[in-house]
């Protein structure tokens, strides 16, 4: 089963891609799509979903797990992300996904154990989950496949 973790955003939007099989996740794919600021809104949207729609002709996933957005401090930021989730959601649903909302806390709490870690210790969690190598920069990568593992620790729970 693939799992497609999104970290929504216009500018960046992370994604990151696990498998799972027997329990056991391994990473597939994570990288970050970027729309151009100097494009109006409408036509930012349209280059976002046309690269989101190639992530789920090339990895075909079961479930999209997307950050619920509980905060933001810019309300234009806001209003875009929210903008963004609705595309991922859309899509995700016509192409035949579940998709699940995590608040930032559940996944922190599934990824590191702890509600108040941080983006380092995410980062290095997510690496040692997944036992990968070196670093994944930009961090939305890394938020993206917390955001699949915390799919994935929820499914198995009470799970024998």
């Amino acid at each position: 089963m693939f799992v497609l973790g999104i970290d929504p955003g216009l500018s960046r939007c992370g994604y990151g891609v696990i498998e799972i099989n027997n329990r056991k996740e391994r990473a597939v794919a994570a990288g970050v799509i970027r729309t151009s600021p100097e494009y109006e809104l409408p036509n930012r949207l349209l280059e976002f979903r046309n690269e989101f729609r190639k992530l789920l002709q090339e990895f075909t996933p079961e479930v999209i797990a997307i950050e619920r957005v509980l905060f933001q401090r810019n309300v234009r930021t806001a209003i875009s992300v929210g903008q963004v989730i609705g595309v991922v959601m859309v899509e995700g649903i016509d192409a035949g996904c579940k998709v699940i909302e995590y608040s930032p806390n559940e996944v922190k709490l599934a990824v590191a154990g702890h509600g108040g870690a941080d983006k380092i210790e995410m980062e290095q969690m997510v690496r040692t989950l997944l036992h990968i190598k070196t670093p994944l920069d930009p961090v939305d990568a890394a938020d993206a496949l917390a955001l699949a593992l915390c799919y994935s620790a929820n499914k198995h729970v009470g799970v024998a």
